[in-house]
């Protein structure tokens, strides 16, 4: 065993002679087997090794022996230990994010905080292959792009994962051989997190009802997709050079050199745009790479906001990516795609709205549907191009009724007497030119939900605006 990752930190380039490395300790089977190896491996390899624990303040008295065992296991192996106490639930309600995303911020600040104090330049987790697998199969669940599915990086930055060489029983039976024992979680039996779930019931079915092999395959199959996205990225940065043109802040994406491009690498470029004006990728999803995309096949004016106030425009030469305010056109004409999330929360603020969206499974009892002004769902099945919050514009209409007899937008306002000067001020959710909600009006017929649904989006609005009107819906 010992061997065997020594080999893996060699062929992956993990340690130097001369490191310091930082290694993150919770006391369970993976982080002292990790421990072990790495206090066998410091003087062959010739690197300093420094031991943190943190206590996330969540399981009580377990969590504090789990502290006292890893102080126990690292005084007898003369390494130095730093022990960080914190209260995850109060950090992740300050945060608004949840306990275990704030576990790992506080986890990650830990293990940084003690790199710079001393002298580090390595942090080392102790993840294995089945954690891998798992992260695959919620990642692939969860429609991850390509990135994702290669799952977890053997060197990523600073840090570095030793052990995704070996399974959970390899790590357990090398424990046992030495002598070594280990803390038990038991909150990672619990069917809490989707994780849990997948490592309790997923993993264990593929292993003993299709291959018993299936962890082994799919750490196989993730080091080849990661070589494939090595390859594409680069790809990607060649192709970038010859289609994007920036200058003072700007991104234009030239529409004639980009058609020139293979299809695998278009999204990818104009991804890549985003990201750099924006500085950052999360939040910035294939519905907003699409509808710069969609953009291209649109007349010249025609624009699209999108997250970190970035606006794309479509010119004559292809699509402008700027700021916001540089953007600032008729109210018409603004238009921002809908975050279709798993979980309710803001996904963006439009004007004086808030709007939140998710994707429901149909329960099949169609009282269950909100009979609320500001709540409504809508049958997803049937949803085929990106849905947007917008002004209204020439062309647009709404089913009225069953049978599928629509209206023009302008007859629909005319003929319930809304006043001209209100009526860019509402805000429409659309697909293209067909309107799903007027909100504060009408509900499409359309899209309305039925028993054959099986996947539903929800709108909620929150409105802010203190233009006043009576509800039709």
């Amino acid at each position: 065993m010992q061997k065997k990752v020594q080999k893996y930190i060699e062929q992956n380039h993990m340690i130097y002679q001369g490191d310091s490395v930082i290694v993150g300790v919770s006391g369970g089977a993976d982080s002292i087997c990790l421990l072990h190896i790495l206090a066998e491996l410091s003087p062959i390899l010739k690197f300093r090794l420094t031991a943190v624990h943190v206590n996330h303040g969540i399981r009580g008295a377990a969590a504090d022996a789990d502290e006292a065992y890893v102080r126990e296991r690292c005084a007898a192996w003369s390494i130095p230990c730093e022990v960080f106490c914190r209260d995850v639930p109060a950090y992740a309600k300050e945060h608004r994010i949840s306990e275990e995303e704030a576990g790992r911020n506080i986890r990650r600040e830990a293990f940084e905080e003690t790199m710079r104090r001393y002298g580090g330049n390595k942090i080392a987790l102790a993840h294995q292959m089945e954690d891998n697998a798992e992260t695959f199969l919620l990642n692939l669940a969860r429609g991850s792009r390509l990135k994702g599915l290669g799952g977890i990086r053997p060197v990523n930055g600073v840090y570095i994962r030793p052990l995704l060489c070996a399974g959970r029983r390899e790590i357990e039976e090398y424990l046992e051989k030495k002598g070594i024992a280990y803390c038990m979680d038991a909150t990672n039996l619990e069917d809490t997190y989707t994780r849990n779930r997948i490592r309790g019931h997923v993993l264990p079915y593929l292993k003993e009802r299709v291959n018993d092999r299936s962890v082994e395959h799919i750490n196989s199959a993730m080091e080849e997709l990661r070589e494939i996205q090595d390859y594409l990225v680069g790809r990607t940065e060649e192709a970038y050079r010859r289609c994007i043109r920036e200058k003072a802040g700007q991104y234009l994406v030239q529409k004639e050199e980009l058609e020139k491009q293979e299809k695998l690498l278009r999204s990818r470029i104009v991804r890549r745009a985003l990201v750099r004006m924006a500085g950052k990728e999360q939040d910035l999803e294939e519905s907003h790479v699409r509808a710069v995309l969609e953009l291209m096949e649109k007349q010249s004016g025609r624009r699209a906001v999108l997250p970190y106030g970035i606006c794309a425009v479509r010119t004559y030469e292809g699509v402008l990516l700027t700021k916001t305010e540089a953007c600032k056109g008729n109210s018409e004409e603004k238009e921002v795609f809908l975050n279709l999330l798993p979980d309710q929360k803001p996904a963006f603020v439009y004007g004086k709205w808030k709007v939140f969206c998710r994707i429901l499974q149909n329960a099949g009892n169609m009282d269950d549907i909100p009979k609320k002004k500001y709540t409504k769902w809508f049958d997803y099945d049937i949803i085929k191009q990106n849905v947007s919050i917008r002004a209204r514009r020439p062309g647009d209409r709404i089913v009225i009724d069953g049978r599928g007899n629509s209206q023009k937008l302008k007859s629909f306002f005319i003929n319930e007497k809304i006043p001209a000067d209100i009526r860019p001020k509402i805000p429409l959710i659309a697909e293209g030119n067909q309107i799903l909600w007027i909100v504060g009006y009408r509900q499409s017929k359309a899209y309305q939900v039925s028993k054959e649904t099986t996947s539903i989006l929800e709108i909620t609005i929150v409105e802010e605006s203190t233009w006043q009107r009576q509800s039709r819906c």
